[in-house]
């Protein structure tokens, strides 16, 4: 295979395995948050902003991961 080849099918696979791990992280910190709720109904707001704050934090990193891979084709 030419480096070119090489490069499409790296960048592929990088971005790939990107999403898939955001999107079992995020799917852990729904269940976890989800639990935290169901345990104590009380702390059901204080749960939902750590959630949303985590799962900003792991999408800021997949689209750090994603322009990375991207600009490995160039």
């Amino acid at each position: 295979m030419e480096l070119e080849a090489l490069k499409y099918i790296a960048a592929g696979l990088g971005a790939g395995l990107a999403v898939i791990g955001a999107g079992l992280g995020i799917g852990k910190i729904g269940q976890a948050s989800l639990e935290a709720t169901g345990r104590q109904p009380a702390v059901a707001g204080d749960a939902r902003t750590t959630m949303i704050i985590a799962a900003a934090l792991v999408e800021g990193v997949t689209l750090f991961a994603l322009v990375i891979c991207l600009l490995m084709t160039l």
